[in-house]
């Protein structure tokens, strides 16, 4: 992974100038090696940097450049599409392609290949021309700005939000495709003109539903003239809402409310099985290809001498069924004598909050009259009094996960990082760090997110080992996430009201918006907040034969919303859970990060997670 940058200014005689707020926090990403390279015409200049995080084989210094002068600021992995070696660099791999390319054609052709997250910017020299964007996804984060003057125009992985300050408006760039940016017909004309190559699935027609919004007037934005296009490396997601054979409708019939009941159902469904094992293979693979081929000889910082004990893959963790089955996962295609690093954070309630608790009633089973699963309900006040003040939601659900965890795999040293965050460290972070890696996104979502992200992600916290308690930093660089699993399987609460309302059709309908916007709700924010602790953010669930495989089954193979919360959400993935041996958690309910770390709690209770966050603004 990568910091990368580009000062683009049509007038060679103006220096292009990297803010040093900027360069902070694109070295803050790339700690192992840092680079600036100017390319000056008759009339533009370029400023490009590039700050490497190395992950994998010989490292290799940016930009990178190959014999004709040509460009590249890579901010990706290849994890398939271009043949990589297990000791060769991606950056490499990607310039030799993108060298060998004589039009814009062949390098779209290369872009479509590339399975795995990146952003890049790619100098040509001969054409004059700077080629940029993101993956389908937006899994890397690449900002834009038009500078106070005409003629600026900047692109950064990270940036700062500055107080009362117009002259350098950011924008994440929109991941519907890859931009090119004709620098000499640019200085020609004074004005700066980007032409769209969209992503378009195979056989589709390129849609003209782009905006410019945002981009000044001295900016234009066109769909490239010739029509190329990029192709989807994923399939098209199944829109099915009847069966076409009778055998394969819905299932009403049965009642499911334990693992135990999902394991006996597992067993009585041969199509079932075959759907769980596959999604466990290729499940399986996208973590391989996320936790091996690293480079143990190195750390997070040059400078440091590497442990032996030391994990290099760490998992955002709250013993919930996402991050869970990630854990079985990785354990077996990791070293058994690597340790695992299990993230898990939790905010400090005020006493005053604390005493006030929650008044829900514990959560019973309508059939049976049992409690179910006591510990990973709301906690009431008088729990609240009576614990630890970190005793959230989560950390609950990480303890009994990580027992889980040991019963399957009992030899592998998991280290279950207990993260503690005040109040007044929240609120001392918030101001120096954070709220410039969420920029540009400012909503109360964005802040607890990004802040309950931000401190798991630093991995400092507690490790217990029998009754004593070590303090310990995770240096993993390998952050491993689970986003993506309740977008594509109908995770969320405002699925099941769209069932409700609208049935089979309004769900897919959903789910297919959920994929459609997630680069531009999740991805970019939390790649520049993962990537500020020099870690990488990584995203199994989104890998492209993962989701071509969910993409090519109907919607009601993925989920049941008439089955109980715990069980038909994710339904699928739960089926895979018990495969795996999970037991308790793999009919644990959805609860989102910003409520089981309780940093929800911690703020306004009347604020709506899509209203803007003062909270987020510099002074």
């Amino acid at each position: 992974m990568c910091g990368i940058c580009c000062v683009v200014n049509l007038s060679a005689s103006s220096q292009c100038v990297l803010q040093k707020h900027v360069r902070e926090k694109l070295q803050n990403r790339g700690p192992h090696s840092s680079r600036d390279i100017t390319e000056t015409a008759s009339r533009y200049s370029c400023l490009f940097s590039s700050h490497v995080l190395h992950m994998r084989g010989v490292l290799t210094p940016q930009p990178l450049q190959d014999d004709d002068g040509n460009t590249l600021l890579w901010n990706g992995e290849v994890f398939g599409g271009l043949p990589v070696g297990a000791e060769e660099n991606d950056t490499k791999v990607v310039i030799q392609h993108l060298s060998l390319c004589k039009n814009p054609s062949d390098l779209l052709s290369v872009l479509s290949q590339v399975k795995g997250p990146w952003s890049f910017i790619y100098y040509s020299k001969v054409n004059q021309c700077i080629w940029f964007g993101r993956d389908f996804f937006g899994r890397r984060s690449l900002l834009w700005s038009c500078g106070s003057e005409e003629g600026s125009f900047t692109l950064t992985s990270v940036s700062s939000r500055l107080p009362d300050s117009d002259s350098s408006k950011w924008l994440e760039v929109p991941a519907v495709g890859v931009y090119r940016l004709d620098l000499k017909s640019c200085s020609q004309g004074g004005k700066l003109k980007l032409e769209l190559y969209p992503w378009v699935y195979l056989g589709d027609e390129p849609s003209n539903d782009f905006s410019s919004e945002g981009l000044p007037s001295s900016v234009s934005l066109v769909m490239n003239n010739a029509g190329l296009q990029l192709n989807f490396p994923v399939n098209p997601m199944n829109t099915s809402i009847q069966a076409v054979d009778s055998n394969d409708e819905p299932n009403h019939t049965f009642s499911l409310t334990s693992s135990d009941d999902l394991k006996e159902f597992l067993l009585k469904s041969t199509k079932k099985q075959e759907l769980v094992r596959s999604l466990i293979d290729v499940l399986s693979e996208a973590v391989r290809r996320r936790v091996q081929s690293l480079p143990y000889t190195d750390n997070v910082s040059p400078t440091e001498t590497p442990k032996s004990d030391e994990a290099q893959v760490a998992i955002l963790f709250s013993g919930g069924i996402d991050s869970m089955i990630l854990a079985v996962l990785a354990d077996r295609h990791i070293p058994p004598d690597k340790p695992i690093d299990l993230l898990n954070v939790a905010f400090k309630l005020q006493e005053r909050k604390m005493n006030q608790g929650s008044k829900k009633k514990q959560h019973k089973n309508k059939n049976n009259g049992e409690h179910v699963n006591v510990s990973v309900n709301d906690i009431t006040s008088s729990d609240q009094r009576t614990s630890n003040c970190f005793d959230v939601p989560d950390r609950i659900t990480g303890r009994a996960g990580l027992q889980e965890l040991k019963k399957i795999s009992s030899s592998r040293k998991w280290n279950f990082v207990e993260i503690n965050v005040t109040q007044e460290e929240l609120k001392e972070m918030r101001e120096k760090r954070i709220c410039h890696l969420v920029h540009p996104l400012d909503t109360v979502l964005d802040d607890s997110i990004g802040c309950a992200v931000w401190f798991a992600a630093r991995g400092t916290g507690i490790v217990s080992e029998g009754a004593e308690e070590k303090d310990h930093t995770s240096n993993a660089k390998v952050v491993l996430t689970g986003i993506g699993a309740d977008e594509q399987l109908a995770g969320y609460s405002r699925h099941r009201v769209r069932f409700k309302n609208s049935g089979l059709e309004g769900l897919v309908k959903e789910l297919a918006m959920e994929l459609g916007r997630i680069s531009s709700r999740n991805l970019g924010r939390d790649d520049r907040i993962i990537g500020d602790h020099g870690k990488e953010a990584r995203f199994p669930y989104l890998d492209e034969d993962v989701v071509s495989f969910l993409n090519s089954l109907p919607v009601w193979e993925k989920a049941d919303l008439s089955l109980p919360r715990g069980i038909g959400e994710k339904l699928l993935l739960r089926l895979a859970a018990v495969e795996l041996g999970l037991g308790p958690s793999a009919v644990l309910p959805k609860r989102a990060m910003q409520f089981g770390s309780r940093i929800a709690k911690l703020e306004n209770n009347h604020e709506k997670a899509s209203d803007k966050c003062n909270r987020l603004v510099t002074s």
